[in-house]
């Protein structure tokens, strides 16, 4: 049986997708109501949200799924590994998920994270094309390389403030708090404050696009995690947010809040900025992705592949909502089909895999496709 927990606005299309297809699903919130609301239509398998519940309830070879707050992720993979289930998340790898390795290990149970959107989507097409590139006659372990991944959801219908909240605002305002690390011309680079290294990236759409763009967290764990070599020369390497032009200059008076608010004051303001800033009935949300790679020789450009994805919501609903949580339905599946090892692991570098779920992403945006930029 799957154990989904929490259906918000960027749970419901995985959820419906997986119910739709005959899985034996049930549906775990906070908010009972709601939930019937979602997906009542499907199932009427809906379960108030608790964790003693849910541990009564998963037995051995279950599948728990959290699209509940961070804060819920341990405690619910912590139940997955005492039962002998497994466990599956959209959000990074918290130092805390990560010492559960070797229990989940132990138990022989797969504890799978980084499968929405970004983290997601972004980590398949990162995997790709470093292996594409590995097997190119232009690898040579002497190239300079240079890593881009930018995401950013954003609104179709451009606004004064240069964006629209599909997600909860106080995670938005606090995610500009977060210091970053990344490599720009050979050099580590680390701020503060996101929008301290405020850039600008052309993506290469149908027709070109530019936009603001900042780095995110700390990127560089995540060379080992798409395999790049310790020896390899790396003149930049970025994983960051995408934001509209102008996003920055519309944003002066939030960063200036967002430096000192206290966690009262940060809610307040997300409630007012939501209040004027959130998507109307039927408005489509857009997300933008494009991760590349370009590999250098002497200073010229050997091998250079942009994965570019850009979706925007139809009638199928929002964009943010299926590219987050069809991903977290194909890692479900992958589980039960015993085809990710058990451990802490984040979306898989697997070939198979790979091409398989970006196939299915292939479906969920209206433009998905590698580019050669050379």
């Amino acid at each position: 049986m799957i154990h989904w927990c929490g259906t918000g606005l960027s749970s419901i299309p995985g959820l419906r997708r997986l119910i739709e297809a005959g899985h034996d699903v049930m549906v775990w919130n906070r908010t009972e109501t709601k939930a019937r609301e979602a997906v009542g239509d499907l199932t009427n398998r809906i379960l108030a949200f608790a964790p003693e519940a849910v541990e009564a309830a998963v037995q051995p070879g279950d599948v728990v799924v959290s699209m509940l707050p961070a804060d819920w992720h341990v405690p619910l993979a912590e139940i997955a590994i005492a039962k002998g289930a497994h466990f599956v998340s959209s959000s990074y790898i918290a130092p805390e998920m990560r010492a559960l390795e070797d229990k989940a290990r132990a138990a022989g149970v797969a504890l799978v994270n980084e499968v929405g959107l970004d983290p997601g989507i972004d980590h398949l097409m990162a995997h790709d094309l470093v292996r594409a590139y590995r097997e190119s006659e232009a690898f040579d372990a002497e190239n300079a390389l240079s890593f881009v991944s930018y995401c950013g959801g954003v609104p179709k219908q451009a606004n004064a403030f240069r964006y629209k909240f599909s997600w909860a605002p106080v995670g938005v305002l606090k995610a500009l708090r977060s210091p970053s690390r990344s490599i720009r011309h050979f050099s580590e680079l680390e701020v503060s404050r996101p929008w301290e290294a405020l850039g600008r990236y052309d993506a290469p759409l149908d027709p070109p696009e530019s936009f603001e763009v900042y780095p995110n967290r700390d990127s560089l764990p995540f060379m080992a995690q798409y395999g790049f070599e310790p020896s390899w020369k790396v003149k930049e390497f970025v994983r960051g947010t995408l934001r509209l032009n102008g996003w920055a200059e519309a944003w002066k008076d939030v960063f200036e809040t967002v430096e000192t608010a206290d966690d009262a004051a940060l809610a307040k303001l997300a409630g007012e900025l939501l209040e004027a800033n959130a998507y109307e009935e039927g408005e489509p949300d857009r997300v933008v992705l494009c991760v590349s790679l370009k590999a250098e020789k002497d200073g010229v450009p050997v091998w250079h592949k942009t994965w570019v994805m850009d979706a925007w919501g139809d009638a199928r609903g929002n964009a943010m909502g299926r590219l987050v949580s069809v991903p977290v339905s194909l890692a479900v599946e992958a589980v039960l089909n015993r085809e990710i090892a058990p451990g802490v692991s984040a979306a898989p570098s697997d070939p198979k895999l790979v091409t398989r779920w970006l196939d299915e992403v292939q479906v969920l945006a209206q433009r998905l496709m590698r580019v050669d930029q050379l």
